[in-house]
């Protein structure tokens, strides 16, 4: 095997390692990127938990003081939305009926 075959094999193994060195390093910003978008995000969850929280005390404030009970209130909330939530599945159940029932 002469120089030249070598000299092309060590070329291509430099390609390959400026490729891949090009690759890991779009993937590191990729990375870095992303670990700054869930930074973020988290900080912004946290300030709306925060706000959330301040909003719920002023809402209990208001309902104690108007006479709203709350729990009644949510109580029956979740029971509707329990109801539209199986009114779907019972819709969705009925079109795939339909659906075997045509094929």
């Amino acid at each position: 095997m002469g120089f030249g075959d070598t000299a092309k094999k060590v070329q291509t193994l430099a390609d390959r390692a400026e490729r891949t060195y090009k690759k890991i390093s779009e993937l590191r910003d990729e990375v870095d990127e992303t670990q700054e978008t869930v930074i973020d995000t988290s900080e912004r969850v946290k300030t709306l938990e925060n706000e959330m929280a301040e909003q719920r005390a002023v809402l209990d404030a208001v309902a104690e003081e108007v006479g709203v009970d709350l729990d009644r209130v949510s109580t029956e909330a979740h029971i509707t939305d329990a109801e539209e939530t199986a009114g779907e599945g019972d819709r969705t159940a009925a079109d795939d009926g339909a659906s075997e029932d045509a094929a």
